[in-house]
Parts: C-alpha cells; structure tokens; sequence
C-alpha cells in the first residue's frame, strides 16, 4: 500500500494558525476556561448545575466567540437544550462580553459502559472523627480568657484541629 500523499503542499488552514492567539486575546479580556469550570454551579444555577458538566471550551473556524460543550445524561439533553440560551447569557454575563456565541450539548449514559458513566452530584464529604475528650478539655482551657463568645468557640474548634492532627 503506498502512503498517502498530502493534498495541502505543506500549507496549513488558517483556523488551525489562529488558534492560539485567539485564545490569548480571549484570555487578556478576561476569558480564562478554568473559570467556567471551577464555577460552574454558580453560573450555571444548581438545577443545571446538578445535570451537567462543562467539558470543553472551542474556538470556531471564523473566530468569533467560542461554543460551550456541556455533557449531561441522555434523559436531561432536551431540557438543557430548550435552556441553552440562557445558559449562554449566564455564562456570558460572567465575563462581561458576549465570549461564547453557541452551546452544544452532548449526551452520556448515566450507567452501563465504563466511559459512557457519568456522575453529576459531588459525593458529601464524610464528617471528621470527633476529637478525643483531653483535646477538647485542652482547647477550651487554651481559649477559656477570650471574652467573646464568637471569637473564643472559633480558636477552641481551631485548637481541636491543630491538637487532633499533632496527635495522630
């Protein structure tokens, strides 16, 4: 089998040369991708929050304005769609500007093939084991002179902190 042959003569498409510095320029106005990921609950409000997920921030071959892809299950895709205009504004109006022009949503298996499984809802954290009781005694005795109130039961929760981590 003979290889294949590039039809382009070492050109390069011009979308794939202005790509890096339309992001940049996106960056400098203050469109930083990592935003909309580490905020989406408060952007997106936690009804689309709690079935979605941002997954990827794409700039189109005309350069103006970036599309969302945001992943949910296949059951909320017609609700998220009939909403991708006003989850474009929401996120558009945290950057001030109209930084994303479309929003694509893509659809995943809530259970079944290993990569199709998606979870939305963040796991609660467990509670923290309960200090021994000398710990607590220690802590109260530490901030026992603090007058007020506020203040003194947060340096005791404080010292319980600090005393259960040197002793453990």
């Amino acid at each position: 089998m003979a290889p294949r042959r590039s039809t382009t003569r070492g050109f390069k498409r011009t979308a794939t040369l202005l790509n890096e510095q339309i992001r940049r320029a996106g960056e400098s106005r203050g469109f930083a991708v990592t935003r909309v990921l580490t905020h989406w609950a408060e952007i997106a409000g936690p009804d689309m929050a709690a079935v979605s997920r941002p997954v990827k921030i794409g700039y189109g071959r005309g350069g103006f304005g970036a599309t969302l892809t945001v992943l949910t299950t296949g059951s909320h895709a017609p609700m998220l769609d009939m909403q991708k205009d006003q989850l474009r504004d929401r996120v558009n109006a945290v950057y001030g500007y109209n930084a994303i022009s479309r929003v694509r949503i893509t659809q995943t298996a809530p259970t079944g093939f290993a990569e199709g499984q998606a979870r939305f809802e963040r796991p609660e954290p467990p509670p923290p084991p309960e200090p021994a009781p000398e710990i607590c005694r220690d802590a109260s005795e530490t901030a026992g002179a603090i007058t007020d109130d506020g203040l003194r039961a947060a340096l005791e929760r404080l010292g319980r902190n600090v005393l259960s981590r040197h002793r453990h």
